[in-house]
């Protein structure tokens, strides 16, 4: 297992590689979520003013 977790000496190199993505995709991810709250509420506010409920 300790053969396989060092990656034949590249641990470091992939290890971050692994990490840096999972950062960038919960960022992309976290980024999508909030932007999909500020249109829905801007929609929500755009149906209203035009007497929509």
């Amino acid at each position: 297992m300790s053969e396989y977790l060092a990656m034949g000496g590249y641990a470091a190199f992939i290890w971050s590689a692994y990490g840096i993505s999972v950062v960038v995709l919960s960022g992309l991810t976290i980024f999508g979520f909030r932007r999909l709250d500020r249109l829905q509420s801007a929609l929500r506010e755009f149906d209203s003013e035009r007497g929509r409920s």
